[in-house]
């Protein structure tokens, strides 16, 4: 069956602006001219000069937090329980228990790109834009959220920019089934740098990562630092977002793509 595949993943690599000062990853690159001295231990004798062409191996060490790059957030990292709203909460799961029939859904695209940075999205503004696509939400589909922050991905104002969805929206989606959301934003939430302002004039410590915080009443997970979102229609396609393995983490790594099936894009 052909199919096309869109990359909804960012780069994992230096010097790249994705993440606040200081938290971004760090990769140390061996070439093949590098690296004889890694090789040498393990064939006593060896020398460089032995190997084909005089080359060994191309290897990379990563230093990284599990929230660097494209990565999908488990419902451990927005609180301790989740489901409170379900009728009784529970221990929030890990990204190594994440069901794995979340992460490979019918995709559906909000475009948010005509909201300021920081505007914290409402419910009204998902069944409006649900509206406009025409498009009602069926359980486990897997909701992106296009923002402005996706065209300033490497610039210093990225992770300042875009909207974020606020906890009536995050809701909005929970209670119609949805699990896995995402966004191109370096948050789910709006910016922090918007919402500290805003505790700074009310001291309601409620807007702090308040979609996030949606965790706590209906489990759910989502990508954060997606791309490329602007080249998806809002509706015809799935989406695959594995994430890794890591036994009780809070986020795991995954290489988001959309596919689209060649037969659908052509009718």
């Amino acid at each position: 069956m052909p199919r096309t595949f869109v990359d909804l993943s960012i780069y994992l690599e230096n010097d790249v602006q994705s993440d606040p000062p200081g938290l971004g990853p760090h990769i140390e690159y061996f070439t093949h001219e590098q690296s004889f001295e890694q090789i040498a231990p393990f064939f006593p004798g060896l020398n460089k000069a032995d190997l084909p062409d005089g080359e060994g191996w191309a290897v990379e060490k990563v230093s990284l937090s599990t929230h660097n790059g494209t990565h999908l957030d488990a419902p451990y990292h927005f609180h301790s329980t989740m489901n409170k709203a379900l009728g009784e909460k529970e221990r929030s799961i890990a990204i190594d228990e994440v069901p794995l029939e979340w992460c490979f859904q019918p995709g559906v695209k909000l475009d948010f790109r005509h909201f300021a940075d920081g505007y914290v999205v409402t419910a009204a503004d998902v069944e409006a834009e649900l509206a406009r696509i025409g498009h009602t939400l069926a359980p486990l589909e897997i909701v992106v959220v296009n923002t402005r922050a996706g065209s300033r991905l490497g610039n210093p104002d990225y992770v300042a920019a875009g909207c974020g969805m606020g906890y009536e929206a995050t809701m909005y989606l929970l209670e119609r089934g949805i699990r896995l959301t995402g966004t191109d934003a370096w948050s789910w939430d709006a910016p922090f740098v918007h919402t500290a302002k805003k505790y700074g004039a009310t001291h309601d410590a409620s807007l702090i990562w308040e979609g996030h915080k949606a965790g706590r009443d209906i489990g759910y997970c989502h990508i954060e630092k997606l791309h490329n979102l602007e080249a998806l229609p809002a509706t015809g396609f799935t989406i695959s977002c594995f994430p890794h393995k890591i036994r009780g983490a809070s986020a795991g790594w995954t290489r988001a793509v959309a596919i689209f099936d060649d037969r659908l894009l052509a009718a």
